[in-house]
């Protein structure tokens, strides 16, 4: 980092990720801060400049050397599992003269959750920092750091009576057993059945209903009139649901119904192609249904608009993917049990390259990664 762009980064005041502090006042403040920062997406803390004006005041050579000492400490002695920490002491021009201040660098952390000597999770909150208090979200930490999988967590209520038989049948032939005999040790084997219930993948691909015991993960679908989703008329809306295969046919039935079919070069008698290519379609759909975050008790949305369509996955990338990196194939794998279902009854492989296959069928699809909001949202224009 330059002085031009800590000036610039100064000038915008403090967010979740750029803090101000004037100097090392309290040592548990700083160390809460750096868990904070280590548990959501890392961030940068600034000394020799006052937090309430980000008015460069600096520090002088003692300071630099003393809070640099500190942060270190700090960094092994007041945080679990500790963290690791660069520094780096920056000159800036101001109007009172030349400034010496402190940027220390937070990188977002590998070992979820951190916490200080007390056992206190701090997590961000906007610019400020507050106790994690959550299950949901300390739920989400360790999610975050692959120390678990939700789909492979028991759904409680659920038995083996709420299995579907035939549905698994189809998978068994899928895999090539399908001379198995379905008992509980068999359900237990394939990860379906789990201590007398079902595991939420189970549940997702397996069960008769279900919706039953997870009212929220379904697909709500609507067609709008116009391009805002605020808008109270809509031509065709349906809360589709099911396992996440049946879930997956409804989905593309409901975009074939109420997308444009063209003529785009053909003859008179032909049926038409429809506008967006189906082979993007159903990549950014399933992409949707087995990536999405199950720690959100939220719905998939999936809006058509007069100008594009919006696929809505509850949860942003995970363990810091980026929209770059899956863009190259980069793949993070969230779910493992539904990832494993799913590329034996979907048209689905697992191998990372379902997105690349979108963006080659529909070059003018886009992604955006609402961290803060927790979604990923992806677009396609209509003509």
């Amino acid at each position: 980092m330059n002085a031009l762009e800590l000036k610039n980064m100064i000038a915008l005041g403090e967010t979740s990720r750029v803090q101000f502090k004037e100097v090392m006042d309290s040592e548990p403040a700083i160390a809460a801060e750096m868990i904070a920062m280590s548990n959501a997406k890392g961030g940068v803390i600034i000394f020799g400049v006052k937090d309430k004006t980000g008015e460069i005041v600096g520090l002088d050579y003692s300071q630099l050397q003393k809070i640099g000492n500190r942060i270190a400490t700090l960094a092994t002695d007041a945080i679990k599992p500790q963290i690791f920490v660069t520094t780096e002491a920056l000159s800036l021009d101001t109007d009172e003269g030349s400034r010496n201040v402190l940027v220390v660098h937070v990188e977002e952390g590998f070992a979820k959750p951190y916490k200080d000597n007390n056992g206190t999770i701090w997590v961000k909150q906007g610019s400020d920092k507050r106790k994690l208090t959550d299950n949901n979200e300390l739920f989400r930490l360790f999610q975050q750091n692959g120390n678990v999988y939700v789909d492979e967590i028991i759904v409680p209520y659920t038995s083996v009576d709420d299995i579907d038989k035939e549905k698994v049948a189809q998978y068994l032939a899928k895999i090539g057993d399908e001379e198995a005999v379905q008992t509980e040790t068999l359900y237990q084997n394939l990860n379906i059945l789990r201590n007398g219930a079902l595991t939420l993948g189970g549940l997702l691909f397996f069960a008769k209903n279900p919706q039953r015991f997870r009212p929220a993960f379904c697909i709500k679908a609507v067609s709008f009139f116009g391009n805002d989703m605020a808008l109270t008329e809509y031509r065709d809306s349906e809360d589709i649901e099911g396992t996440i295969p049946q879930m997956f046919q409804k989905a593309m039935s409901f975009f074939t119904r109420n997308l444009h079919h063209v003529q785009a070069g053909q003859s008179f008698n032909s049926v038409g192609i429809l506008e967006i290519s189906p082979i993007a379609l159903e990549e950014l759909l399933q992409n949707a249904l087995t990536h999405r975050d199950f720690s959100k008790n939220s719905p998939i949305r999936l809006f058509i608009f007069d100008n594009r369509v919006e696929i809505i996955s509850p949860g942003a990338l995970p363990n810091s993917q980026t929209v770059e990196a899956i863009r190259l194939g980069n793949a993070v794998v969230r779910n493992n049990l539904v990832n494993t279902f799913a590329s034996k009854l979907m048209k689905y492989r697992g191998t990372g390259t379902g997105i690349r296959r979108a963006i080659k069928e529909q070059p003018n699809v886009e992604f955006f990664n609402d961290v803060s909001g927790e979604q990923f949202t992806v677009t396609i224009p209509r003509t």
